[in-house]
């Protein structure tokens, strides 16, 4: 047993079908723990749950589709994994999305997309997740924030925002729920190179500028968030609470 061994703990990961979540859903399945997994797309979800539960076995990995910004369906499925599968000891809010548009010309229902399924879906899932934590007095909860939670760029305002919301949202979780034997923690990752990102990746222009940028000289990967994440989630983060672990090769500590 080390402080990092996740063995016989359950973890709730959001939009871990694919990209950082479902990297960070792996990692925490080697560590030991058991996972479920969540996304919108049933057929995705299914096919990401197979593969896994190929690799480490049926047992460890359970998967549940539901829109993580719609209070009944979080309910319904806390409730359901509580039950079901077993107490989530372990919550990583992860899902979430972009969109790119210069504030002026942004619509009012895509900046309202953003921070539901951004930032509020974080309090939805956390909130439901939290209420049996509090009670067994203790839990682990990780927001994946990003860079923008620090630091702004053109045409993402809507994310920026969310983001930097998050962080405090991290911090205000910590405030109510860290006497009752929570720790709440942010991980920022850095630019990660995705399947989402693929497409900045291969503009010339804009991956010169975040390898310039970045004092790592390269774009994150996945991988390169597994160990933090299960620190995150492990007893080694005990007494480590709101707090905001930027993970991105040094990006925000630069001029």
């Amino acid at each position: 047993m080390t402080p990092f061994d996740l063995t016989g703990r359950l973890a709730l990961v959001t939009g871990s079908s694919r990209g950082i979540g479902l990297a960070i859903a792996a990692g925490l399945l080697r560590a030991g723990a058991r996972v479920v997994l969540n996304g919108m797309n049933p057929d995705r979800l299914a096919a990401t749950r197979d593969e896994l539960a190929a690799e480490f076995g049926p047992a460890a990995v359970a998967g549940r589709a539901f829109d993580v910004t719609a209070p009944d369906q979080v309910a319904a499925a806390v409730a359901d994994v509580e039950a079901g599968v077993g107490p989530i000891e372990i919550l990583v809010n992860n899902a979430g999305l972009q969109h790119r548009r210069p504030l002026l010309e942004l619509d009012l229902a895509d900046w309202n997309r953003v921070l539901a399924t951004d930032l509020t879906s974080a309090f939805v899932v956390g909130r439901e997740v939290a209420r049996a934590q509090l009670a067994r007095g203790h839990g682990k909860i990780v927001n994946i924030c990003s860079v923008q939670t620090e630091l702004a760029r053109p045409s993402i305002g809507a994310y920026t925002a969310a983001k930097g919301g998050l962080r405090n949202l991290t911090r205000a979780m910590t405030a109510e729920w860290a006497g009752g034997g929570l720790q709440i923690n942010g991980l920022a990752p850095g630019y990660i190179h995705t399947e989402m990102t693929q497409p900045l990746v291969d503009d010339a222009s804009f991956n010169g500028w975040i390898v310039g940028r970045t004092p790592a000289a390269r774009w994150g990967t996945p991988a390169d968030l597994v160990g933090p994440a299960v620190f995150l989630a492990s007893a080694a983060s005990d007494f480590v609470n709101g707090q905001v672990l930027f993970v991105d090769g040094g990006l925000t500590t630069v001029v």
